[in-house]
């Protein structure tokens, strides 16, 4: 899965996933687009650069429009969008307010969107190009975190109309939905509680939760030419946990497995 001469621009790419999704890029020629609102994405990619990969640092808030716009107008056409900037803020309803509910949709939703109305109008002069959400299966599934779970569903929706509209120029939109993915956000949770993993386990089938690097290979393989058929998709990447309920499974069976 050769991106030699692509432009992959990754929102949220200092992050935990964003991080590995540059990397895995870079490592397959790619030139990556790195944007974050954190400055810190300054010094990943100064770091990145130091091996080799061609990669330039945006601080850019995809919530705002503006800077986003004015980001891309910069770049250039994009081959591939990595809609991955993301957060959860807000665990319950009872403890979002207005305001947290419109932060939450804004970081989520709507700059995933703004992201894309700016990438479009290059991929369509172009011909081709490839659109990749990193949704949730809090999309999918009551999991809590409900203004965070309400925008990773309109992101599936989202998907599906750009998958739908832009086909005929050859732009595929597709979403992954990842589980817990062990990110240094759970790594610092589990410095607090060193069971946190260990009861984490237990949900998931394969008896361990996602690693960043799982989403980076699903990613890029819907980014190939070896996805070429493949728009609209939710592609699930959890370890299965939305196959069903080991737990209550494990519990009620009389079968010991």
């Amino acid at each position: 899965m050769s991106f030699k001469d692509k432009l992959v621009a990754v929102t949220g790419a200092a992050g935990g996933i964003g991080q590995s999704l540059c990397r895995y890029f870079a490592e397959e020629g790619a030139a990556i687009a790195a944007l974050d609102k954190s400055e810190s994405v300054k010094t990943f990619a100064a770091e990145l650069k130091a091996t080799g990969a061609r990669i330039t640092p945006c601080v850019t808030d995809v919530s705002d429009k503006k800077q986003v716009a004015s980001t891309f107008e910069k770049l250039g056409p994009v081959d591939i969008l990595i809609n991955n900037a993301g957060f959860s803020a807000h665990p319950t309803f009872a403890k979002t307010d207005p305001e947290g509910w419109d932060f939450d949709i804004d970081g989520n939703l709507n700059g995933a969107y703004y992201c894309a109305h700016a990438v479009i109008p290059g991929m369509k002069e172009k011909g081709c190009g490839s659109i990749i959400a990193i949704g949730s299966v809090n999309g999918l599934m009551g999991f809590g975190d409900p203004a965070y779970s309400a925008s990773k569903a309109g992101l599936i929706s989202l998907t599906k109309s750009l998958a739908m509209e832009y086909g005929r120029f050859n732009i595929r939109a597709n979403i992954v939905l990842p589980g817990t993915v062990r990110t240094p956000l759970w790594d610092l949770k589990a410095g607090k509680d060193d069971t946190t993993f260990e009861r984490l386990r237990k949900w998931y089938p394969l008896g361990r939760i996602v690693e960043p690097i799982d989403v980076a290979r699903t990613v890029a393989f819907l980014a190939s030419d070896a996805a070429s058929a493949i728009t609209g998709a939710s592609l699930v990447v959890d370890c299965g946990l939305t196959a069903g309920n080991i737990v209550m499974t494990r519990e009620l069976t009389i079968q010991d497995f």
